[in-house]
């Protein structure tokens, strides 16, 4: 039973599940671009067997996503996998998917919560929120008495849900007391947002954020530039913004899929769409925000893989710089964005990545860049008044390191949920590496999930004591075949890079 009316689901070995129950009503027509509201309650038990529509995304990177799923704005959502329906107050663990702000479900299959439920005796819950032009497009600069549009309408949503989870979890076995957020990408830098957004104080107690491209967050000055480029290319004036509204959705997420190609084609470095600083939901730049001591106080971790970048010139994205030109771009743009640093340590940060003129640097640049120096950051202030774990993803199966492409972003997902071979011709284990994936897989669960119920990420099967990270020895787990703790192990890079956040603003 939640808040707004009875839900079936169905047993899936022993777990209890249920799909798609709503958290907000469908955000259509006038609320296409405002602030989710609760859903109609409805008579009777409603169905909750089958997936719903996914959010509106268009298809321009490359990512794979089932075909089976169909979108619709009708897509504020929310899965729910309990291994028992009692009195029993589990842990609770919400998962953010990512996707670039612009592409993903919780209904892929990757995220199918059943096998790191059953581990860990808890409830896994996986949300929806609107992607792209729908939900990271700011366009309240383009507000009228008449028409009034709000900003970060994707973090929004998540936090609609996770006030859901408050409000309804205990229902399905949960405690509400206990709620660990975890994500990967855009949906573990959503988290890195929330730990700083006042509006999501309270809802949720633990984090996991899995490779978060923390620093792309942007100023109001930008998101006005690209909310007008978004009317230009759908043919409106700004004393027409009330059409958006109305528009058929096709040509919204249209409009969306053409930004999402040309903003990081223009400005490498910068994504079309992501969260904005509103001085509301976002009141500052996270990064800057968790320098300052403004971050929740919570027990974090956060992480990134080894070589988050080279999946991007794998799938020829240019959510991400992997080329020597388009790198030399991005640190052009984040020059001109801090005309106060100095050139000289610009010139150092470059002159430390050898043959700057080949991929290899061009990849190591974009991936530290991107995620490896703003994961530093944050876990270096974090860990001034919270407990804060550091780790970084090596493990790679044979395949994916003959391929080139060894632990790249995203390769650590069915890791975390013990779900393998979700996607057509997936090449993972095409040379072995099977039983080390899944022992690796094993140990992840079980960190998590420990983290996720006592506060520490200590597994009970005799795994490597994994200490908390603090600045005079920077303790950092490498996972991979076998795990070891390492002291400092990027300290190079990281005095290279030095304390100034550097980042687009």
């Amino acid at each position: 039973m939640t808040a707004s009316g009875a839900v079936r689901g169905f047993v899936d070995d022993d777990v209890h599940v249920w799909r798609s129950i709503p958290y907000a009503a469908a955000p259509t027509g006038d609320l296409r671009f405002r602030s989710p509201q609760r859903p109609e309650p409805w008579d009777g038990v409603r169905d909750c067997t089958k997936f719903g529509s996914i959010a509106p995304q268009g298809t321009l990177t490359n990512l794979p996503i089932e075909s089976d799923l169909e979108p619709g704005e009708d897509c504020l959502w929310l899965n729910v996998w309990s291994t028992g329906v009692d009195d029993t107050a589990r842990p609770v663990l919400v998962w953010i998917h990512g996707g670039g702000y612009c592409i993903g479900s919780s209904a892929q299959a990757v995220y199918d919560g059943r096998n790191l439920a059953t581990v860990g005796d808890a409830v896994i819950v996986t949300i929806n929120y609107r992607l792209g032009a729908l939900g990271f497009l700011d366009l309240s600069s383009l507000s009228t008495d008449e028409h009034v549009f709000e900003s970060n309408l994707g973090l929004r949503d998540q936090i609609s849900a996770l006030e859901w989870v408050r409000d309804n979890i205990a229902e399905f076995g949960g405690d509400p007391g206990n709620v660990t957020v975890f994500g990967q990408s855009s949906g573990a830098g959503s988290i890195t947002t929330l730990m700083v957004s006042p509006r999501a104080a309270g809802l949720f107690h633990r984090a996991i954020a899995q490779s978060p491209p923390a620093t792309s967050v942007y100023g109001a000055e930008r998101a006005i530039g690209v909310a007008h480029r978004f009317l230009e290319i759908l043919e409106l004036t700004p004393d027409r913004v009330g059409e958006l509204c109305a528009l058929p959705i096709d040509r919204v997420i249209a409009a969306s899929d053409q930004l999402v190609d040309e903003v990081p084609a223009k400005t490498p470095g910068t994504l079309a769409m992501a969260p904005v600083v509103d001085g509301d939901i976002v009141p500052g730049y996270p990064v800057a925000a968790f320098r300052k001591g403004l971050s929740h106080r919570i027990p974090l971790i956060i992480g990134t893989n080894e070589d988050e970048a080279s999946l991007f010139r794998l799938i020829r994205s240019a959510m991400m710089p992997v080329t020597p030109g388009a790198v030399n771009e991005m640190l052009k743009g984040i020059a001109a964005d801090h005309p106060d640093a100095s050139h000289e340590k610009l010139a150092e940060i470059i002159s430390s990545y050898p043959d700057i003129s080949k991929a290899k640097a061009a990849l190591a640049i974009s991936r530290d860049a991107g995620f490896r120096m703003p994961s530093l950051w944050i876990a270096e202030a974090h860990s001034r008044h919270s407990p804060t774990w550091l780790y970084r993803f090596d493990q790679a199966t044979p395949m994916l390191k003959a391929a080139r492409v060894g632990a790249t972003h995203a390769t650590d997902l069915p890791y975390v949920f013990g779900n393998f071979g979700t996607i057509n011709f997936d090449p993972t284990f095409w040379l072995g590496g099977r039983k080390t994936a899944m022992e690796v897989s094993g140990r992840i669960q079980r960190r998590w999930l420990a983290f996720a119920t006592h506060g520490v990420p200590a597994a009970i099967d005799g795994s490597k004591h994994w200490p908390p990270y603090e600045e005079t020895k920077r303790l950092t787990l490498i996972i991979d075949s076998t795990d070891t703790v390492t002291s400092d192990p990027d300290r190079e890079l990281r005095e290279t890079w030095g304390d100034r956040v550097m980042g687009f603003s």
